[in-house]
């Protein structure tokens, strides 16, 4: 059994650490293998303690820097939590999205920390086009989230993903196609126009010779052309 973490105010990094290998459930690391999650720095803290220690600590630079130093799998998730996105640099931007080394730490950092950054749209560009499988899928995820955070953008910003969606859908690698696919649909919830512009392009991808490709289009089909979907944006 883990021991609940005791009510924390500004700690340090390495207390951080110490109330996550003290939260840590070893057995949780199974259960994340299955999930394709890489556990070799894994503590196995259920993400409830992680996220309570992180709302309860408050946000701090310094202190995620730091987190994110001990390169442990749970430290690096509590830093994309605890950091502020108004301090967050290109340097270490580039720098974290290199030494992602499994999806969850790709998208926990993409979706809690760096789509509030200002240079989160420039990102989805430039590491869509980066051949490493992890920076790659960040720039697809990323524009996932931001189709769902990004309440006040306009559908300009996101009608110039769907060439990039079309060039990364022949990616075959499991990790890369499963963001391009997120992208895809999150983009094509957004409203009534991008949803067409995601149907055509969902449409496109399944008469490509990619296997890939036409996984991710006629996935994306099934949700972009629901009655719920449809339904919601007033199709």
């Amino acid at each position: 059994m883990s021991r609940p973490p005791e009510k924390i105010r500004k700690m340090s990094a390495d207390d951080l650490i110490d109330l996550l290998r003290s939260s840590s459930v070893p057995e949780n690391k199974d259960g994340m293998k299955r999930f394709g999650i890489n556990v070799d720095n894994a503590l196995g803290t259920p993400m409830p303690v992680v996220r309570k220690i992180a709302k309860e600590n408050g946000k701090d630079h310094g202190i995620a820097l730091k987190l994110w130093d001990s390169g442990i799998h749970e430290a690096r998730i509590l830093a994309s939590l605890t950091d502020d996105p108004m301090m967050v640099t290109e340097e270490q931007m580039n720098k974290w999205v290199s030494e992602f080394d499994s999806w969850d730490i790709c998208d926990q950092v993409c979706s809690n920390l760096f789509d509030k950054t200002g240079r989160a749209y420039e990102k989805c560009m430039e590491w869509t086009d980066d051949e490493r499988e992890f920076v790659k899928r960040a720039g697809f995820v990323m524009m996932a989230v931001l189709a769902v955070h990004d309440k006040k953008a306009d559908d300009e910003k996101f009608k110039m993903f769907f060439p990039v969606i079309m060039k990364g859908a022949a990616d075959e690698r499991n990790f890369v196609k499963k963001a391009v696919n997120w992208a895809l649909r999150q983009i094509g919830k957004r409203s009534a126009e991008l949803n067409a512009g995601s149907v055509r392009v969902a449409k496109a991808l399944k008469e490509t010779k990619s296997k890939s490709a036409r996984w991710i289009g006629s996935d994306a089909l099934r949700e972009l052309e629901s009655e719920r979907v449809r339904k919601k944006l007033g199709i």
